[in-house]
């Protein structure tokens, strides 16, 4: 089963990253966001992927063309114009980088890759968000529905401190970030029948609007709840938070 990334976006929340690069380039610990996304779906045994390229797409066409170097320890000799290779490590990937526009939509992004995914089941996610989603379980559950297309659901937290305030204010209790409303909303990691593409009309077509609401008014949509962590990188406090959780060596999403 194939992987499809949404790596083609603008990233405008994120412009203090973003102005040089495409989002899914930004770096976690050394190495893009995109990368961790790819290693979560590899290390469930997932290791093709096509990744839809818009905005500043050659960036990330450079970076795959060179990860033999990035991985590597290399000596170059000037005089000789010799390069040695030294402690190469390669990743069991097979990537297909496809432009799909840089105006186009989600919807459009994917439907321009159909014809790299063999009218075979595929998955689908966004090229910025990580999270504990066990890849696995979320495939099993999706081929025991018998539904055209799961999507994960989650509860993001919310966005500020929660306080508990009694009849005379006293604060009663205080939680940081505590979970929001309780809705569950979209939090991509999708699985996919081919059919789906059938939903998607043309490059204009937004993935989140006509398609995933009409999939759903046909009763073939279902949703895989994940309680567990997941984060987007929509912003640069965003992009901070998943830094430090990295640098401590508690990456909820590191499963390699």
């Amino acid at each position: 089963m194939k992987v499809v990334l949404l790596a083609g976006g603008l990233g405008t929340r994120l412009s203090e990253e973003t102005v040089l690069r495409p989002k899914p380039m930004v770096e976690i610990g050394g190495s893009p966001i995109l990368w961790h996304i790819m290693k979560m779906y590899a290390s469930h045994g997932f290791n093709e992927f096509v990744i839809c390229l818009g905005y500043k797409g050659y960036v990330i066409k450079e970076y795959f063309a060179n990860y033999f170097l990035h991985q590597s320890d290399v000596t170059f000799d000037m005089k000789e114009n010799k390069m040695e290779i030294h402690n190469s490590q390669a990743e069991h990937w097979k990537v297909t980088l496809v432009d799909t526009g840089f105006g186009t939509m989600t919807g459009g992004r994917v439907k321009r890759v159909q014809k790299y995914l063999n009218n075979e089941p595929f998955l689908l996610t966004y090229g910025d968000g990580v999270g504990s989603v066990d890849i696995s379980e979320l495939v099993d559950f999706h081929r025991q529905r018998n539904k055209l297309l799961t999507v994960t659901a989650v509860q993001p937290s919310g966005r500020f401190g929660a306080l508990n305030i009694s009849e005379s204010n006293s604060v009663l209790s205080f939680m940081e970030k505590p979970k929001g409303d309780g809705a569950w909303i979209n939090g991509g990691f999708f699985v996919c029948q081919p059919e789906v593409l059938d939903y998607i009309s043309e490059d204009s077509t937004i993935f989140e609007r006509e398609p995933l609401e009409n999939i759903a008014a046909d009763g073939q949509m279902i949703a895989y709840k994940h309680s567990g962590f997941w984060k987007p990188m929509d912003t640069l406090r965003d992009k901070q938070e998943l830094e430090s959780l990295w640098e401590a060596g508690n990456a909820p999403w590191k499963n390699w």
